[in-house]
């Protein structure tokens, strides 16, 4: 099967779940080889301690048509980095076409509900670690690569398009933090030949998320009455449907320092999420959040 990124190369961070792993399926889908990075293995498992695994989501980019490698890696680990680069140089030449850093790992170290001063130092610490130094630690030493080539396409996954307050303060920051990594890497990649923007999902339906809800893909809705905003909730498919749509766009370089979103996407690319619907989070948030008035979600999908 071959596709419009049939011979190019990709490397996804964080790809054991949710938008890692749907991004590295549906550039799989267009044809890309991907390294299908993450600390979760069949063998061992993360702090996360989570059930998905790299090989599963490399076994779901062969099924969907592309060549999925697992490498664990730690991204807090810069041995562990330069392990995969040197991989890489080995089994591909160095090319890289694609880099998506969707590194998290902090959920265990997020504190809601209460300020700063508050809460846990150590955790605090830690989850900047594990959810900004990583994309720093990734970008240090994979973009050369790409750099070497004066080519290629850097995306950097975040939770958010605006700097509205999120509820806490470490969380806050590595998302902010991670929307400016992508506008400096623009400025800095653009006279290279490289294309850099950063991109948001709406209201994640990750595993973790139906997890939490007590739901599964099948019966979401059911979620709806816990959180009347989880009626406009996507799956992880559908921002990466976008991300992949930006891949394979010959004119990609026009999103350079953008910072875009899965709905935005949607209304350029036309795609839809996997169930058929187009939610727009948003407009839908627009009014639900800054306006504090009613809503109906079915106007937003």
């Amino acid at each position: 099967m071959s596709g419009p990124l049939t011979g190019s190369v990709a490397v996804v961070t964080g790809a054991t779940r949710g938008c890692g792993r749907a991004v590295s399926v549906e550039l799989g889908r267009l044809g890309a080889t991907v390294y299908v990075t993450g600390r979760t293995t069949r063998d061992r498992r993360s702090e996360m301690n989570r059930p998905e695994t790299i090989e599963g989501t490399a076994e779901l980019v062969d099924a969907a048509g592309g060549v999925g490698i697992p490498v664990r890696v730690d991204f807090t680990t810069v041995s562990d980095v330069d392990a995969l680069v040197e991989r890489i140089e080995a089994e591909q030449g160095g090319r890289l076409d694609v880099l998506v850093d969707d590194v998290w790992g902090g959920d265990p170290w997020v504190e809601w509900g209460h300020t700063y001063w508050e809460g846990d130092l150590d955790k605090a610490l830690r989850l900047v670690h594990n959810g900004l130094d990583t994309h720093l630690i990734a970008l240090h030493r994979l973009l050369p690569l790409m750099v070497r080539r004066r080519a290629g396409l850097v995306v950097e996954v975040t939770d958010g398009d605006t700097d509205r307050y999120s509820g806490a303060l470490p969380y806050f920051l590595v998302k902010s933090g991670i929307r400016r990594i992508g506008q400096a890497l623009a400025q800095e990649l653009r006279p290279r030949g490289i294309t850099a923007l950063t991109v948001t999902p709406g209201f994640l339906r990750s595993e973790a998320m139906l997890d939490h809800f007590g739901v599964t893909e099948e019966t979401w809705r059911e979620a709806i009455a816990k959180d009347e905003h989880f009626a406009l909730s996507e799956t992880p498919s559908y921002v990466a449907r976008g991300i992949a749509a930006v891949a394979a766009d010959p004119r990609a370089t026009r999103w350079g320092g953008r910072i875009t979103s899965s709905w935005e996407l949607m209304r350029e690319y036309g795609f839809t999420d996997l169930d058929g619907s187009r939610p727009d989070w948003g407009a839908y948030s627009e009014v639900a959040f800054r306006q504090a008035v009613d809503v109906d979600p079915d106007d937003y999908r």
